[in-house]
């Protein structure tokens, strides 16, 4: 029975606490993915949060477009990587265009 209820405890442990641990996710931010150039240049913006206490950077859709030396945006990308419950999280925006 002890048996038993560590088992049950540990799988609930691992399901709820899915992703605090390492996440890495990209997300597109278009509706219509079937119909989208992407254009000849990339730009990346990103911010960056340590231990929740400081955060740092530009993230935004004018800093990547800038930094890409963009005009006419495409299509926009979003970049995701925390580890550990957030204590390190890094966040990217990817825009396509030219």
């Amino acid at each position: 029975m002890k048996k038993l209820f560590c088992l049950i405890t540990l799988f609930f442990l691992l399901t709820g606490f899915s992703g605090c641990a390492y996440v890495n996710i990209k997300t597109p931010y278009d509706t219509d993915l079937e119909r989208t150039a992407l254009g000849s240049k990339i730009g990346k913006s990103e911010y960056y949060s340590l231990l929740w206490l400081v955060a740092w950077g530009d993230a935004g859709t004018e800093a990547a477009a800038k930094n890409g030396g963009i005009s006419v945006i495409n299509h926009m990308d979003r970049e995701l990587l925390a580890v550990f419950f957030g204590l390190y999280v890094k966040s990217t925006t990817v825009l396509y265009g030219d």
